[in-house]
């Protein structure tokens, strides 16, 4: 029951988009964590 499925452009763009917002979403999870960090370590200074 395989079928052979051509993504066609859209789906390359659609594959592309979402890539792209999901590596958005962590860099900016990451800078918030960083600095969340950041801010505990200043505060047990």
């Amino acid at each position: 029951m395989t079928k052979e499925v051509d993504m066609g452009a859209a789906g390359s763009l659609t594959v592309a988009i979402l890539i792209l917002v999901v590596v958005v979403l962590m860099r900016s999870f990451y800078k918030r964590y960083t600095r969340m960090e950041k801010r505990k370590e200043d505060e047990s200074k």
